[in-house]
């Protein structure tokens, strides 16, 4: 009994390995970070999305054909605007972060052309930011320009960023060691920029949309 299920572990061990493949490669593209808030009392206070880039590296390990485990270390802009209506404040706001999401990848198709689709958890840093745009002040009633860094306060800012994240794309296998990619990638935060206090409960998420292409290498090379 012992024997035969080791001999069936052995066996099914040898069909992964058979059919596991490495891949890694480089991402780039643009993405839409929408910044969803508690306004509570400030009614004047409005938030929109902004444009962004986003940069990584990926690699891949595939157990089948049609599944396999993808992580990403990428940079990508969160960005959004702020703006009041009720006195000229407008603020631009671009942060950077340094996101390293982990997912299971299904795909189908054939060995040149095949679709994917990624889903998994994702975590992220702040690193910095940047500030630009106009602030008012009511001492001396006057609109004044910004452009500064944005300062990280400890006991009102949060660093890390995590949530869910998922994914839909094509592939295009072009060489027997190279193929390319374009995806359509969504990360969903359920992480508050800003920590919570007893007095107020001020939530903040990114959700942010990409829309990226790749190119990767595959070590064993296409099936013949």
């Amino acid at each position: 009994m012992i024997r035969n299920t080791l001999l069936a572990a052995a066996m099914f061990l040898l069909t992964l390995t058979a059919a596991a493949q490495w891949r890694v490669g480089l991402t780039a593209g643009a993405d839409y970070n929408s910044y969803s808030i508690n306004k509570q009392y400030l009614e004047d206070f409005h938030c929109s999305g902004r444009w962004g880039v986003t940069l990584g590296a990926t690699a891949q390990y595939n157990f089948f054909d049609w599944l396999g485990v993808r992580a990403d270390l990428n940079w990508t802009q969160k960005n959004h605007r702020e703006k009041r209506s009720l006195v000229p404040i407008d603020y631009k706001v671009r942060n950077n972060y340094l996101q390293l999401p982990v997912m299971a990848c299904f795909s189908f198709g054939g060995q040149k052309w095949r679709g994917f689709c990624n889903v998994g958890v994702y975590g992220a840093y702040w690193m910095n930011g940047r500030i630009n745009g106009t602030d008012y002040n009511s001492f001396s009633n006057k609109i004044y320009s910004v452009s500064q860094d944005k300062e990280f306060y400890s006991e009102r800012d949060k660093r890390w960023d995590c949530g869910l994240v998922g994914g839909i794309g094509v592939e295009y296998r072009f060489a027997e060691h190279w193929g390319a990619q374009l995806e359509l990638r969504c990360y969903y935060s359920t992480t508050s920029t800003v920590k919570q206090t007893d007095h107020v409960k001020d939530y903040r998420y990114n959700t942010t949309t990409a829309m990226q292409a790749g190119v990767c290498y595959y070590f064993n090379g296409k099936k013949k």
